[in-house]
């Protein structure tokens, strides 16, 4: 299967955000790409004073990828956005991926949340305004599996072991890396991922600087299971499509098979 990702700078203007999320979704169908996957809060990245209301799966934000999925026909994950959260105080970090008739193939929400302070640096606390999730998502999408994560859930191998254990084939991670880490850590993490999990790895990732002080790495990926980037995206907004080749994952799995030869399992 072709599969693309797509990298974009996201900022204060969401209506401006999802029109360039829908040409780039236009230019992976155009590629020949059959599943296309945007970056973590693909609609808005700015202000928290400006932020959209958030909203239940089945909002304007859903109904705008589903109409875009069924539109193309194509698979479509569509990032993350501010999903309606337990109380008033918290929202979900959630995906949703849709199918090529626009319907909802599944949820997943982010189970790890960005709480750091890198003094001088960083000091973000996502968990102050975000609930994580507790639920470890697989989809089928044909012949793929794909394991659904978000960003900051890439430092947490546990969870990448928990999808392949589960039959994941494919990881998906869409993200809003930070610039001081992602210069570091971005391909290094997603490459282990792959390895350690012998799995494609798919993450799009948000690039540029957003309102107020924050800038992403951006560097979108597609990862063989052997380690191998297939394609990078280049430091700008656009698509980046690979081929994914199911009979080179299965000849990996038998040939090196360290998922069959594990010994330790959680408890």
């Amino acid at each position: 299967m072709r599969v693309a990702v797509c990298q974009l700078n996201a900022r204060d203007d969401r209506a401006a955000n999802l029109r360039v999320a829908r040409g780039l979704l236009h230019q992976a169908a155009a590629s020949g790409a059959e599943l296309a996957v945007l970056p973590e809060y693909v609609d808005y990245l700015g202000p928290a004073a400006g932020a959209p209301k958030p909203e239940s799966v089945d909002g304007e934000f859903g109904a705008f990828f589903a109409d875009a999925a069924r539109e193309l026909g194509i698979w479509v994950h569509a990032g993350s956005f501010h999903e309606t959260g337990p109380d008033a105080e918290h929202t979900y970090n959630t995906s949703l991926l849709f199918q090529p008739d626009g319907s909802l193939a599944a949820t997943y929400r982010k189970i790890h949340l960005y709480d750091v302070e890198i003094p001088g640096r960083v000091s973000y606390q996502e968990s102050r305004t975000v609930a994580p999730g507790s639920e470890l998502v697989v989809a089928t999408v044909g012949d793929l599996r794909l394991g659904l994560t978000i960003c900051y859930d890439l430092r947490f191998p546990e969870l990448y072991r928990g999808l392949a254990v589960a039959g994941a084939n494919v990881l998906v991670v869409p993200a809003a890396f930070m610039m001081h880490t992602g210069r570091d850590h971005w391909e290094v993490l997603l490459r282990a991922r792959a390895i350690e999990n012998q799995c494609y790895v798919l993450a799009a990732g948000q690039i540029g600087d957003h309102d107020p002080g924050r800038t992403c790495y951006g560097r979108s990926m597609i990862v063989d299971p052997w380690g191998t980037v297939l394609a990078q995206a280049p430091d700008v907004a656009g698509v980046t499509v690979a081929d994914l080749d199911l009979d080179r994952l299965s000849t990996i799995r038998a040939e090196l098979p360290s998922l069959a030869n594990r010994r330790l399992t959680s408890s």
